[in-house]
């Protein structure tokens, strides 16, 4: 489901995600809170996706932005009194996109080795500033304190997590569909074609550096938002949102779902989040050691991700059955 087309209709097999979701909110409502941050994580993956699964950008500092969406809505409502849950994530947007056009202007006149240590520095230059700016963020301990006011004054954050998950929700569907909206455009059919060839984008006219820039702040408009999601439900933020760990977290997400591919961003999260829910309960001393393997197990057997495994039992189903209509005439 990747990739440019000139029928970008919604097919019935894309409602199966929203399908699942509503499911899981009746059926499992004691896992509710886990499930608000497992649809947090998905806009985080899918804003990464938009980047290197399509324009080829490789990053490992893409936790800039999640952090710095974080640190903004909770620096908002712990030290200036702003609860509004809107108007936070407008700043976190407004704060990752600045963020993301002004580092992406610079960055992305380079590439490969050099374009990956340049998002690591910035990442580690919002971290240390984040961890020295005591005051404001609160450290090492961590920003506490942070009240979000009812939605639309109605429906507060309860501790079951059934406003969280359906807030989540409504905000990773219209990520989504801006998402999805730009990959099936001509949009994503240049972004594909700057990932696959470069050179060529140049030699037509193409502008590549700028349009590299645009969605690149996009991408850091996305994970900035995420990133405020979290300290919304959360109701706390700390240092953990920033670094390499979530970024390397991420990315791990986006190869165990399919990299390049709209809705391995929505599987990749699913799986891991909850295979490290599972692990870190029954074996809170390896748990990492499971993801290891089951990374591995991935990689050397299906390069797509889990969704190039179900796309090849697919294709073996259909041939199957083509073969057993020709066999029956």
């Amino acid at each position: 489901m990747s990739g440019y087309t000139s029928d970008p209709r919604i097919r019935w097999a894309e409602f199966l995600p929203w399908m699942i979701a509503l499911a899981a909110f009746f059926l499992l409502p004691e896992y509710l809170s886990l499930g608000a941050r497992v649809l947090i994580y998905i806009l985080f993956a899918l804003s990464l996706d938009l980047i290197l699964g399509y324009a080829g950008i490789i990053t490992l500092g893409h936790s800039a932005f999640f952090g710095l969406g974080a640190y903004t809505a909770g620096v908002l409502s712990a030290k200036y009194g702003l609860t509004d849950p809107f108007l936070q994530l407008l700043a976190a947007a407004a704060a990752a996109a600045l963020l993301g056009i002004t580092t992406g202007a610079v960055i992305l006149r380079t590439k490969a080795l050099t374009l990956l240590m340049l998002t690591l520095a910035i990442t580690s230059i919002v971290l240390e500033i984040a961890n020295k700016a005591t005051w404001l963020t609160g450290g090492a301990d961590g920003l506490s304190g942070v009240t979000v006011a009812p939605i639309l004054g109605l429906f507060k954050f309860d501790l079951f997590g059934k406003t969280a998950f359906i807030y989540c929700l409504i905000a990773l569907f219209l990520g989504w569909l801006l998402v999805r909206r730009m990959i099936y455009s001509p949009f994503g059919a240049m972004l594909t074609g700057i990932r696959e060839n470069t050179a060529r984008m140049h030699a037509v006219g193409a502008p590549v550096y700028w349009r590299l820039v645009l969605v690149y702040t996009i991408s850091a408009t996305m994970a900035g938002i995420a990133g405020a999601l979290l300290t919304q439900v959360n109701q706390f933020v700390g240092l953990n949102v920033l670094g390499l760990e979530p970024s390397g977290d991420l990315l791990v997400m986006l190869i165990l779902g399919g990299v390049g591919r709209l809705y391995g961003a929505f599987v990749g999260p699913v799986v891991y989040l909850i295979a490290q829910d599972y692990l870190a309960k029954q074996y809170p001393e390896y748990w990492y050691f499971g993801i290891g393997v089951l990374l591995i197990v991935v990689v050397l057997f299906a390069r797509g991700g889990i969704l190039g495994i179900t796309d090849k039992w697919l294709q073996a189903l259909s041939r199957q059955i083509r073969s057993a209509r020709a066999s029956a005439r």
